[in-house]
């Protein structure tokens, strides 16, 4: 059974923030918020952003259009493999077919 949430500490762009977490979704909460941090520091240090609000809108475009991105692409991948399984599956079905007119 998983345990109550328990105030975790991360560090996002020079600030600290507690946010609840259940102890085995610690790791993968600092996990993201190194991520977060890497990506916003990316962000301001091209100096064309000003103010740490507009930082984290700018990451959380940048990592939304990843994310859609990446599942557009794992959409299409999938919709591959399942063109290619029918193709198989009919190969599958012909030779199983013309086996069965041999034995007539």
């Amino acid at each position: 059974m998983s345990s109550a949430p328990q105030p975790v500490s991360v560090h996002i762009l020079d600030k600290d923030y507690l946010v609840a977490c259940r102890e085995d979704e610690r790791e993968a909460l600092q996990d993201t918020a190194r991520y977060l941090d890497h990506k916003m520091r990316e962000i301001r240090d091209t100096g064309k952003v000003v103010g740490v609000e507009r930082i984290a809108v700018m990451a959380a475009l940048n990592i939304a259009h990843d994310l859609l991105q990446n599942k557009s692409l794992r959409d299409d991948q999938a919709h591959s493999m399942s063109a290619r399984i029918r193709a198989l599956q009919d190969k599958i079905e012909l030779a199983l077919n013309q086996g069965k007119q041999m034995e007539l």
